[in-house]
């Protein structure tokens, strides 16, 4: 039974609650990292992925997947680079559409469950590496779970797998992160969207509902106006159930570690799947009581995240 249920994690004491867990590396860590090789790629549909390389004449790669409203520079990114850096890995991060430094320039943008363009950066960078194995925060977690579990999608030099914070279950994770507790987060979040979805809106007028955007008051709404329909799905609903990763752990056929803090204030009961890890050959689910959202920090600041060196760790080590 893949479930890790001797966790070592454990906060440090100033940070007393999920919501302190949460924001503080967010606000405030600071990683310095050496500047990354910058590459433009082009899609199929003919848009751009921004890709930073921090090469090093390494056989394997990593590649690091951000979250929702991140981008390559984040510092949980930078941190998780370093990391793989220092244990030799060459490492990929790359930018969603439309969470580069530019807009992208089709009139979809990114998505929890996109995995066409992971399939592409995966596609360009496997030519020059033996070994290939994918890290991902929160949205990014889903969407190399639920590559990893397209089976025919898969590349044959992926080794493993380490997705972290994961909503598994969207739609009730997109509940969980409307509710008043969480107010802080969605408006933040929300704030970024809608901006995007005016600039949007200016270089594809008539196609971007932005009328819209009066009705939108939770990122659920959002979806259900916004990211379902630009992508081809009736509502947020059908969004979420196609796009889940929960649904797709089961065909997952490389080692992959799933860490989800129990105190997690985005996530819901259903991102903690116990009875299904005992099914489950190659996930391995890892549920400390503390780390809040892509939290894990550590008391000393010296020291790397616990979901840094964990995902090393797991990545490096025979299973």
């Amino acid at each position: 039974m893949p479930l890790i249920t001797d966790s070592i994690y454990q906060r440090p004491r100033w940070l007393f609650n999920r919501h302190l867990e949460t924001i503080y590396p967010a606000i405030f860590r600071k990683v310095e990292l050496e500047k990354p090789i910058r590459e433009r790629i082009t899609t199929i549909d003919g848009d751009f992925l921004d890709l930073d390389w921090y090469k090093q004449g390494s056989s394997q790669l990593i590649i690091v997947n951000h979250g929702l409203e991140g981008n390559s520079s984040r510092a949980y990114i930078l941190g998780m680079c370093k990391i793989f850096i220092k244990n030799g890995f060459d490492v990929l991060a790359w930018n969603y559409r439309g969470c580069g430094a530019e807009l992208n320039q089709q009139p979809i943008f990114y998505h929890s469950g996109a995995t066409y363009d992971l399939n592409t950066v995966i596609k360009h960078a496997e030519h020059d590496y033996d070994e290939i194995s994918l890290v991902g925060f929160s949205l990014g977690g889903n969407l190399i779970l639920k590559y990893l579990g397209e089976q025919e999608m898969v590349s044959d030099k992926l080794r493993k797998g380490v997705a972290i914070s994961v909503p598994l279950h969207l739609s009730s994770a997109s509940k969980k992160i409307s509710s008043v507790e969480n107010t802080l987060y969605s408006k933040r979040f929300l704030k970024t969207l809608k901006e995007k979805v005016i600039l949007k809106s200016k270089t594809h007028p008539g196609e971007i509902p932005v009328e819209m955007l009066k009705n939108i008051k939770t990122l659920a709404d959002f979806d259900d106006y916004l990211t379902g329909p630009l992508h081809g799905f009736a509502d947020a609903e059908e969004y979420y159930f196609i796009n889940s990763s929960l649904f797709y752990l089961e065909h997952i056929k490389v080692p992959t570690l799933v860490l989800n803090a129990l105190n997690d204030p985005f996530l819901s009961d259903l991102c903690y799947p116990y009875q299904l890890a005992k099914n489950l050959d190659n996930v391995y689910f890892e549920f400390p009581k503390q780390g809040g959202h892509v939290g894990f920090t550590v008391a000393n600041s010296e020291k790397p995240y616990y979901s840094e060196s964990r995902a090393v760790e797991f990545i490096t080590k025979d299973i």
